[in-house]
């Protein structure tokens, strides 16, 4: 008999048991670790865009698309921003960067090594 056919698939102390990682189904570590991959995913191509809404009109540049983790935004954040002597910040895993610097963040972003596009018009 192998190790797998021995495998508890119920308890009644743990209710319903993963069969991938053997914890119980609420704390199953394959769907932790599945959300976590999906999350650190790139979700499609790095996308350099101006966005006015929210702002009073005042434009920023948009850069969304990375696959960094906080602490590396962070220091992109702050090398982009002196690249173009302005201001920006990083919110929920996007880099805002203050005023129009699409053709600049794209050109920065391709020497870093990072395949950027220009979004809207």
């Amino acid at each position: 008999m192998s190790r797998s056919d021995t495998r508890i698939v119920y308890s009644t102390g743990a209710g319903r048991v993963c069969p991938g990682c053997g914890f119980p189904a609420n704390a199953c570590r394959c769907k932790a670790r599945a959300a976590l991959a999906a999350a650190a995913a790139p979700k499609g191509p790095v996308r350099v865009a101006r966005q006015t809404a929210g702002r009073g009109g005042k434009g920023v540049s948009v850069i969304t698309g990375l696959a960094l983790p906080a602490a590396e935004l962070e220091v992109l954040a702050k090398a982009l921003k002196q690249r173009c002597g302005t201001g920006g910040r990083v919110v929920d895993g996007v880099i805002e960067i203050q005023g129009e610097h699409r053709d600049t963040l794209v050109e920065e972003l391709k020497k870093r090594g990072i395949e950027a596009k220009r979004a809207g018009g």
